[in-house]
């Protein structure tokens, strides 16, 4: 879908609750930054837990469509809903286990990680991570509300699942990975061998930042042109 970002768009996306939500989200680690001391390790394990959160909503989106469209499509998204948190949980898993090891060369980061105590389960991985900074929870629970909150209004009461594409669905979610994730997991990269300098850390949020205007805008264009929103254009 080709549009340009002016004024008048960005007003009108802007102008849905939902979208300053996102919005609102989406800045949160910049509190968590300059208020709680955060740097670059706590913040590339919040977007990895927000992976998990939205592989979640995911497989609640594909069974939503299968319960809505009849029993061959309910057993398709039994099926595919499997297939996917497998193939989805092994793709964030190897992802954890990167980001911790870069993380063991981070000034931040505990000399007791995971990695010490032998090869650690995706369940490890999460604990540790929530348990990494001050206020991981708190806001991982902001993403998940959002997250929600897009799957209701767009997801039912837009009507949006009504006639989901179940591959479209399962797709979504490693679009947003290819898209952010690799530049996010370069740039991570990038701040441990230069030493973690603030303005890198500050870039990592504007790229997240900016990923997330994306798909409002899109968002936005696909609602004033009265279509719904696909599993790829949605908020989150």
């Amino acid at each position: 879908m080709a549009w340009n970002v002016d004024p008048a768009l960005l007003s009108r996306t802007y102008r849905d609750p939902l979208a300053i939500f996102g919005l609102a989200v989406d800045l949160l680690p910049v509190f968590a930054v300059l208020v709680l001391g955060w740097g670059a390790a706590p913040l590339v394990f919040l977007y990895w837990l927000e992976n998990l959160v939205i592989g979640v909503m995911t497989v609640v989106r594909m069974l939503t469509v299968g319960a809505m469209n009849g029993v061959a499509t309910v057993l398709g998204a039994l099926f595919m809903s499997a297939f996917f948190t497998v193939h989805y949980g092994m793709f964030c898993f190897v992802h954890g286990i990167f980001l911790v090891a870069l993380s063991t060369d981070m000034s931040q980061a505990t000399t007791d990680g995971p990695l010490n105590h032998g090869f650690p389960g995706i369940d490890t991985l999460i604990s540790y991570m929530l348990g990494f900074a001050p206020g991981m929870v708190t806001i991982l629970a902001m993403i998940l509300a959002f997250n929600v909150a897009v799957y209701l209004i767009d997801g039912l009461m837009r009507g949006e699942l009504q006639d989901g594409d179940l591959n479209e669905e399962m797709g979504a979610p490693y679009g947003r990975i290819i898209v952010v994730h690799i530049g996010i997991f370069a740039g991570f990269g990038a701040m441990v061998v230069l030493g973690e300098p603030m303005l890198g850390v500050l870039g990592l949020i504007l790229l997240r930042v900016i990923w997330g205007v994306v798909l409002a805008v899109r968002r936005r264009l696909r609602l004033d042109g009265g279509e719904k929103v696909d599993g790829a254009s949605r908020i989150g």
